[in-house]
């Protein structure tokens, strides 16, 4: 933006706000109006889409407590100053503006006049020999066009597509919507940057990044274990003494099978190669933790056996090394 704007446009009155207004009432206001006239929400309306342009500048200005500073100093200047392009002999320009300030024209001023000058547009201006603004960001300096604002976003996926991504729609408060590309094994917590997705620049930049963070909900059998996924299945007494071949789910809905050799301890991991979560980076296991099912009853015909049982295997407690481990 030129610096003559700053004189031109009154950036509270294109936001329709009061010269006091809070940052955090700027914002709703912003978005509100940004909502109203964004293209999107106008497709083929010129207008709108010169007032969402207008708005946005406003917007990047007083959004920003320093720029806010600099340009309420310059509308307090007066808004009937120009800065001209300079007549006969290259004078002109802020001269228009500044010369009454020390005393007359800004022709034949004294040096210590110019060091005053040169003060004042520093301070003002957080620059150095009189530069408007920082060394970059479009019409804040001499960079190159703003970029647009980077915007957070939240979502909430379900297990699976976590698991194997797909493409999913988000729409933005302002209503636009967004086809975002969610990887496979993205985990919870994690966030995706999407490169501009993000606000639009103020003036002609590159727009900003949607910042997404990905929330993944709990599955019911499957948890995951990096790229592995684990699941507890459960083996009767009879299976884990004597073997067995049983049935184990994946995540696809398919089952395979798995062998539990005789004598089958619980909390022993069976695993299944290639069955895990598939990546760029590589594929996990599907890792089945066995657990040992125990009836809740019994019939007396049964308990006689088990008692039988009991009574055939050594006499031995298993807890024994634990015990004298504990001891130390």
């Amino acid at each position: 933006m030129a610096s003559q704007d700053w004189f031109d446009k009154d950036f509270y009155k294109v936001l329709g706000v009061s010269k006091d207004v809070t940052q955090a009432d700027l914002k709703k206001t912003y978005r509100k109006l940004a909502r109203k006239y964004h293209p999107d929400s106008n497709p083929g309306n010129a207008a709108a889409e010169a007032k969402f342009k207008e708005i946005s500048e406003a917007n990047s200005v007083l959004s920003d407590p320093e720029q806010r500073k600099e340009y309420d100093a310059v509308r307090a200047m007066g808004g009937g100053a120009r800065f001209t392009a300079g007549g006969a002999g290259g004078q002109g320009g802020f001269e228009d503006v500044f010369g009454g300030m020390f005393g007359g024209g800004a022709r034949g001023q004294q040096s210590s006049q110019q060091t005053q000058f040169d003060d004042l547009l520093g301070g003002m201006f957080g620059g150095q020999g009189g530069r408007f603004g920082q060394p970059s960001g479009g019409y804040r300096g001499f960079g190159g066009p703003t970029p647009g604002r980077d915007v957070s976003a939240s979502t909430t996926l379900d297990f699976q597509t976590a698991v194997t991504g797909e493409t999913i729609t988000l729409q933005t408060s302002a209503g636009r919507e967004i086809k975002v590309k969610i990887p496979a094994g993205v985990s919870d917590g994690q966030k995706i940057r999407l490169r501009g997705k993000g606000e639009p620049s103020p003036d002609g930049g590159a727009a900003g990044d949607l910042i997404l963070t990905v929330a993944v909900r709990k599955h019911p059998v499957f948890e995951r274990d990096g790229l592995n996924l684990r699941v507890t299945v459960p083996v009767t007494f009879v299976e884990a003494a004597l073997g067995a071949t049983i049935e184990v789910p994946t995540l696809g809905g398919e089952t395979v099978k798995l062998r539990v050799t005789p004598g089958t301890p619980g909390g022993r991991v069976l695993r299944v190669k290639g069955r895990g979560v598939a990546t760029a980076k590589g594929t996990g296991d599907l890792l089945a933790v066995v657990q040992i099912a125990v009836p809740s009853h019994l019939s007396k015909e049964a308990q006689e056996a088990v008692e039988a049982l009991a009574a055939a295997l050594p006499a031995e407690n298993p807890r024994d090394e634990l015990l004298a481990r504990a001891r130390g």
